[in-house]
């Protein structure tokens, strides 16, 4: 993708700076980042010639300030925390859901090519019908997923009325540097290793059998691009298509770091769910395919960055 121009709402947070550093030599990159849970220090060129960097939070950010010289919108700016999302509803919804349609009209009234939306696996909820395909019906068991499948529908609305493109990318358990230890979004990674490291109980909710997808954000960020330069309309699952449960996973975690240190269990959190694993034969429809044999690579890279700023 090269001389296009492009808003990225939420691009300096763990996935989205990623996102920006594919793109940003080759294309106009504006941002829009309130930095509550993004960091100026996740971008690797801050300072580059092709960026705009708009600190703000997209309930107050006028879009039609910025769609009119916008080819495409890469959106990931939301409140992304399942238990902050239960102890407050409202909020969720007006930054994940009323900002949402609020940048779509913009994007409509000002003939945007296409919006790339990060949605989240959360929207299945409590679905056993493993593996998860996009067309099972969203069962979502917090405000969080709720908001994601409110806005998958918007989306499609937006689409069916309005012509507008896009594809919204159901991302699993996403991993890999940059992501932040303190995030409740899909941090049991970072929380396991920055434990380990500082010599400290790595916390696992529940009795730990629960599973997951993990999928390493460099395949996020490359899915989001190939969902851009496609012709999709709809729902793609971004995930390895392989499922590992949260006691496995810290024992990779801990052998990897040579701990001999046993997990704390807590109770389980509100709105967290079981089982996760993804049907992924959509992605072909975006030109993706992942390599879920690097897993161990991919995270030992993962734990040297967390090495190097710890």
């Amino acid at each position: 993708m090269k001389n296009k121009k492009i808003l990225i709402t939420g691009g300096a947070g763990f996935i989205g700076s990623h996102i920006v550093d594919e793109l940003i030599n080759d294309n106009e990159i504006t941002i829009i980042d309130n930095l509550t849970t993004g960091s100026i220090k996740n971008l690797k060129y801050p300072e580059h010639d092709n960026l705009n960097f708009i600190e703000g939070d997209i309930r107050e950010i006028n879009f039609d300030e910025l769609t009119p010289r916008t080819d495409y919108i890469f959106h990931l700016a939301a409140m992304a925390s399942v238990p902050l999302s239960v102890e407050k509803p409202k909020e969720c919804n007006d930054v994940n859901v009323n900002s949402t349609v609020r940048l779509l009209k913009s994007a409509v009234d000002n003939d945007v090519e296409k919006i790339v939306f990060s949605s989240s696996s959360s929207v299945y909820g409590e679905n056993k019908n493993m593996p998860l395909k996009e067309t099972e019906q969203p069962m979502p068991t917090s405000p969080y997923a709720a908001s994601k499948a409110s806005c998958e529908l918007y989306l499609k609305t937006f689409y069916e009325s309005y012509g507008l493109n896009y594809t919204a990318l159901r991302y699993f358990n996403v991993f890999g540097p940059r992501q932040d230890k303190n995030s409740q979004y899909a941090a049991v990674i970072p929380n396991f290793i920055s434990a380990l490291l500082e010599g400290k109980q790595a916390e696992i909710y529940g009795d730990g059998e629960q599973t997951r997808d993990f999928v390493y954000i460099g395949d996020i960020a490359k899915a989001n691009i190939n969902a851009c330069k496609s012709d999709f309309n709809g729902i793609v699952n971004i995930a390895s298509g392989k499922k590992m449960t949260i006691n496995r996973l810290y024992e990779i975690v801990k052998d990897t770091l040579g701990s001999d240190l046993e997990p704390k269990y807590l109770p389980e959190r509100p709105g967290d769910i079981k089982h996760s694993l993804a049907d992924t034969s959509n992605m072909e429809k975006i030109n993706l395919k992942i390599d879920s044999n690097n897993f161990e690579d991919q995270l030992i890279e993962t734990i040297n960055w967390f090495k190097d700023i710890l």
